[in-house]
């Protein structure tokens, strides 16, 4: 649950400050301008997708106490496909970052991997 909570809150605070980088910025230089909006593109997928896990993994909670247990045959299994999926998730949110800035400092552009473009293209 804390994983899952501080994933989410670093999701909001990289799309806040990716968000004021872009408006800031934006007018004055392209280059930092694009990789902020791609930035702030990136972190809200990855935090609705870190929503979507958590929301699947309530709906499994739900379905093993509703079926007093004997669910978990099914729901163990589904689970743990969703822990390996969290995980998969915060790595890839983790290393996209990295390898992102690094190549925003080399001056090179680079694009998140998984991204729905909410703003711009």
């Amino acid at each position: 649950m804390l994983a899952l909570l501080t994933s989410w809150m670093s999701g909001i605070a990289g799309a806040l400050v990716a968000g004021v980088v872009y408006l800031a910025k934006r007018d004055d230089d392209a280059f930092v301008a694009a990789h902020a909006r791609d930035a702030l593109n990136f972190h809200l997928s990855m935090c609705l997708y870190a929503c979507a896990i958590f929301v699947a993994a309530i709906g499994l909670l739900g379905a093993t106490v509703l079926t007093l247990g004997i669910g978990a045959i099914v729901t163990l299994p589904a689970g743990l496909m969703l822990v390996a999926a969290a995980c998969g998730l915060g790595m890839l949110w983790l290393i996209s970052s990295i390898v992102a800035a690094v190549r925003a400092l080399n001056g090179e552009h680079y694009q998140h991997p998984l991204t729905i473009r909410f703003f711009g293209s």
